[in-house]
């Protein structure tokens, strides 16, 4: 067995919880960090969104200064710099086998899925990334949703389980889901016990006192505005605890678990908008502390019956995606891709050295269709943020569609990734060779 090596973060302990910190440079256990050449961890993230974008508000072209966004991407204007806009990549083992669950099984493995009652697809880029890099971090990753997960089978005979996952540990075993963002962040938190319900800035209080004796004037104001920003959402969080506790008492009177009835009486926010954004949250705090360097997120899945009023949209998500080409649905996927502007924007606001957490990370977008109306996945709708330690040129529009099939497949991509996070293939999935001009 590989020992782990576990980074060296400083943390501040209180009863019953663990705040690890951010980069304080001036703080012994960062030691490594301050050298001529200081380097730091990668990070890859990716949030997805089922049933594909409104494909007539969705364009981009040229480079640098000259990047034009169009549509529902110009939301990331502000950001266009630390981004790339990749079009024409696709998965070949999930075209022609049916609809939704078989284009979502294998999205980040390139495998071929299986039908029936037994479930086979690919270990996923994320764990194969967090197979490695996460002997170096508390948490290997963290896989989060905002839906429950489905069960049964869909009438292709493809079991849901591959909608409701993005994340796969084993071929054979997705990576389970949270959903609730109380036990998210406690997670995060190792908060437990009876205590669970008391700040737990609170508990580490008198440490933090003593840490900035230790630390310089600079690095006081760094540690401020991080404990700020912990207790604004662990604020947002402990509205949604008491929601999730209440679920929880009614579901013991109805002697079934508050996982199997219906949204809001589980215990999920019933406004998608503060949900979503509590688990980006969660994310950013994990990758500016080092608490894991890997995360996933699954905003709504391929068969989601969500609901966004505040957008003025009467149907469901997946309803609402047959007719992909109305101003509702480009609404839902702006305001989709609206959570990666949200979390890139706050990792690009955590300096890191001479550049932000974002410069070190990745973060990935993307759904398992083009156009819902067609159930259309021979391309995918993708974006990634951040450049990864500066192994990845940003601020452009790459196009792949005409490069033959062969070069424009997502495993292409995955392994080109996989590279930069140190972690060398000859193949994945439908691949063996790297994503050109990435």
């Amino acid at each position: 067995m590989i020992p782990r090596k576990i980074s060296r973060r400083a943390v501040l302990r209180g009863a019953g919880v663990t705040m690890a910190l951010p980069w304080l440079p001036s703080l012994p256990a960062f030691a490594d960090t301050t050298a001529a050449n200081p380097t730091f961890p990668k990070r890859f993230a990716v949030l997805f969104m089922g049933n594909g974008i409104n494909e007539d508000h969705w364009s981009a072209e040229g480079s640098g200064p000259d990047l034009k966004l169009n549509g529902t991407l110009s939301i990331l204007e502000p950001l266009k710099s630390k981004i790339n806009v990749i079009d024409g990549l696709f998965v070949k083992s999930l075209t022609g086998q049916g609809i939704h669950p078989a284009q979502t099984g294998s999205l980040l493995s390139g495998a071929h899925i299986q039908k029936g009652a037994i479930l086979h697809s690919g270990v996923s880029v994320d764990q194969m990334i967090a197979n490695t890099v996460g002997q170096d971090t508390p948490q290997s990753s963290i896989v989060l949703a905002c839906e429950q997960p489905m069960t049964g089978y869909h009438e292709t005979n493809f079991s849901l389980a591959y909608s409701s996952h993005i994340s796969w540990q084993t071929p054979d075993s997705p990576v389970p889901v949270e959903v609730y963002p109380s036990l998210a962040f406690d997670n995060l938190f190792e908060n437990r016990g009876s205590l669970r319900n008391i700040s737990i800035l609170d508990r580490v209080r008198d440490r933090a006192e003593v840490l900035t004796t230790k630390i310089s004037s600079t690095d006081k104001t760094k540690l401020d505005e991080y404990l700020t920003s912990v207790r604004e959402v662990e604020k947002r969080v402990d509205a949604m605890r008491k929601t999730k506790d209440q679920a929880d008492d009614q579901a013991r009177l109805r002697n079934r678990p508050a996982f199997t009835m219906e949204r809001p009486a589980n215990g999920l926010p019933e406004d998608l908008r503060e949900h979503a954004r509590l688990m980006c949250d969660i994310i950013a705090i994990a990758f500016q502390t080092d608490k894991t360097r890997v995360a996933s997120l699954v905003i709504a899945h391929d068969l989601s019956a969500m609901y966004y009023p505040f957008l003025e949209v009467r149907e469901g998500h997946h309803a609402a995606s047959h007719d992909n080409l109305s101003a509702g649905y480009e609404r839902i996927a702006r305001f989709h891709l609206s959570q990666l502007a949200y979390l890139a924007t706050k990792l690009d606001s955590m300096p890191e050295g001479d550049g932000t957490v974002l410069d070190h990370s990745c973060l990935m977008f993307l759904s398992n269709l083009w156009a819902g109306r067609k159930h259309d996945n021979a391309r995918l709708p993708l974006v990634l943020a951040g450049g990864l330690g500066g192994t990845i040129q940003t601020g452009r529009a790459l196009n792949y569609l005409n490069d033959g099939e062969d070069k424009r497949k997502m495993c292409s991509l995955y392994l080109s990734l996989m590279d930069r996070m140190g972690i060398k293939l000859e193949q994945f999935g439908d691949s063996g060779t790297r994503l050109e001009r990435l």
